[in-house]
């Protein structure tokens, strides 16, 4: 899943500027917001190989999503929001054969 965020920000940051508007705060009004207005909570962390703090929140029904940048220097920003967030279960590689 975190290699999924990743790839995903990857895209999202080398996008056209009209694509790639995103809205920054601090990073604990951001998540205060967000379980106010769509009742999202954290469920997801990691950190780049450039040092950002990636977080994805979600609803509990995973209706609406939203994946949180926060920078080295300390500005969080939203950089993807959606909706029909599903959670897999991991699977170890060494046992997939179609990995």
């Amino acid at each position: 899943m975190l290699r999924t965020v990743v790839l995903l920000l990857a895209f999202i940051l080398t996008a056209p500027p009209a694509f790639a508007q995103v809205a920054c705060n601090n990073r604990d009004k951001i998540i205060d917001w967000l379980g106010a207005k769509y009742k999202e909570a954290l469920v997801a962390t990691g950190v780049s190989d450039k040092g950002a703090l990636v977080e994805v929140l979600t609803a509990r029904d995973g209706t609406t999503w939203t994946i949180l940048l926060t920078s080295p220097n300390g500005t969080s920003c939203i950089v993807e929001t959606g909706q029909a967030w599903q959670t897999k279960p991991l699977k170890d590689v060494a046992d997939d054969p179609q990995a």
